[in-house]
Parts: structure tokens; C-alpha cells; sequence
């Protein structure tokens, strides 16, 4: 993340005469058509034209062409909007941002996790262990990458930007969260299923209204990286979780 900041960093440096006027939708919405439209190509039937998702090539540059997005996106804040990183809510270090990110990890599997899985099975939907047997096939430095893309890169995209400039566009904080919730759990459904985006859906809830109330983007990265890591690296090492009859 450092290095996609630096990288922003030194464009703005370059690029003085990037100015958004002042008002301007126009940087905003410039954003958001290419954290949507570029991560649902990414995901799309598409991007599997070029080969299998299981395929490790494939997957990394995936992975690149992610950080691609996150990196023009913020060069679009920083450059175009001459908005600061905060303008996403993404506060100052602080202790206390690491300190509510693993309380709500904590709050995500003792409460949340199990709610959205209730939902799910009493809607009848398959769940998601068919898609963690394809995760679990990579090895695990690239489900490393993968964790850290999903938990900085993701939230970047679809927390702090996508909920900050839609509230700008809506004039309303929370038509924003839902939009972004709802489409966040849309583009998983074609890696991991409607279960998944279904279950996601229902215990985002809880985990968005978090983050209008604290507007603290750091303590989401927490969060999302932390119960990812979880799920993805610790837990597998351990045992085969996600075969429980019950997740499928």
C-alpha cells in the first residue's frame, strides 16, 4: 500500500495542472466507473476468456491489474480532486483504529458470520465452500497477496471511496452505504456464488454501519484483512473448515 501511495504521490508532483473545479462531479464519478467497472470486468466471464481462474498466471495478474485500479483511483483523489487520503476517512495512525478493526473481527465471528449463514441456509442458497476449494489450491503466499489485496485494495475502492463520493453525489450517507453494499456483494457472485454474496450482504450490514459511524477507514483495512487472514491462511492450516457440510 506504501508503495502505491508513493507511486500516487510522485504523478500529483508531476501533474500540478490536474485541478478538479471546485463542485466537480465529474472526478468523482470518473472513480467510481473505474473501481465498478474495472473490477467487474476483472470478475467477469470475460477475463476468463484468457484462461482458467484456478491458473496461478492468471490470478497474479489479476491481482496486478487490481492494484492498477486502487492506484489510479487514489491518483484521481490526490491528483484530480486534490482531496487529501483523509477525504477517504482514512485517519492518522492510531491504536485505536487497530483496536476497533479486531473487535469487530471478534464481533464478525461470534455474531455476524453465523447471522449471514443462518439467512443464507433458511434461504435455501449453496454457500461458499465450493469457492474455498478453489482459494485452497493456491499456495499460500498468493492467498497472502490475495488477503492483503482484498483488505487494503477493496476497502480503498469500495469502502472509503465508493461510500464518500456517492454520499457527495446522493446527499446521503447511508443510500450511499447501500448502494456500495449491495454492489460490493453483487461482484462476488461470480467467484463465490449468490450464497456468499447473500451471507455477505446480510452481515455487511452491521460492519458498514461501523464505518458511518466511526468514519475510520484504517480500523475497516483492519478488520477486512485480519477476519480474511483468518479464514484464507490461519484456519486452513489447522483444519478444513470450510467442508462442513453445512457451508455448501
Amino acid at each position: 500500500m506504501l508503495g502505491v501511495i508513493r507511486c500516487v504521490a510522485i504523478v500529483r508532483e508531476r501533474l500540478p495542472h490536474l485541478r478538479a473545479t471546485t463542485g466537480s462531479t465529474t472526478p468523482a464519478l470518473a472513480g467510481l466507473v473505474i473501481a465498478w467497472g474495472g473490477t467487474a470486468l476483472l470478475v467477469s466471464p470475460l477475463a476468463h476468456c484468457l484462461g482458467k481462474p484456478s491458473q496461478l498466471a492468471l490470478a497474479l495478474v489479476g491481482q496486478a491489474l487490481f492494484w492498477a485500479l486502487v492506484a489510479i483511483v487514489l491518483a484521481i483523489v490526490l491528483c484530480w480532486e486534490q482531496q487529501p487520503l483523509g477525504s477517504l476517512w482514512l485517519k492518522p495512525f492510531r491504536w485505536s483504529s487497530i483496536g476497533w478493526g479486531l473487535l469487530l473481527v471478534a464481533v464478525y465471528y461470534a455474531m455476524l458470520f453465523p447471522w449471514g449463514e443462518w439467512v443464507r441456509q433458511s434461504a435455501s442458497i449453496s454457500g461458499f465452500g465450493r469457492g474455498m476449494n478453489d482459494v485452497i489450491k493456491f499456495p499460500l503466499w498468493y492467498r497472502v497477496v490475495a488477503v492483503l489485496g482484498a483488505g487494503i485494495g477493496e476497502e480503498i475502492l469500495f469502502r472509503g471511496f465508493s461510500v464518500t463520493r456517492i454520499a457527495m453525489l446522493t446527499k446521503n450517507s447511508w443510500l450511499a452505504a447501500i448502494i456500495t453494499l449491495i454492489g460490493f456483494a453483487a461482484l462476488h457472485v461470480p467467484l463465490w456464488g449468490w450464497g456468499f454474496a447473500l451471507g455477505g450482504l446480510v452481515n455487511g450490514i452491521a460492519s458498514m454501519a461501523f464505518f458511518l459511524w466511526r468514519k475510520d477507514l484504517l480500523a475497516m483495512i483492519v478488520f477486512h484483512t485480519s477476519s480474511d487472514a483468518l479464514g484464507l491462511i490461519a484456519l486452513p492450516i489447522f483444519s478444513e473448515w470450510w467442508k462442513q457440510p453445512s457451508l455448501f
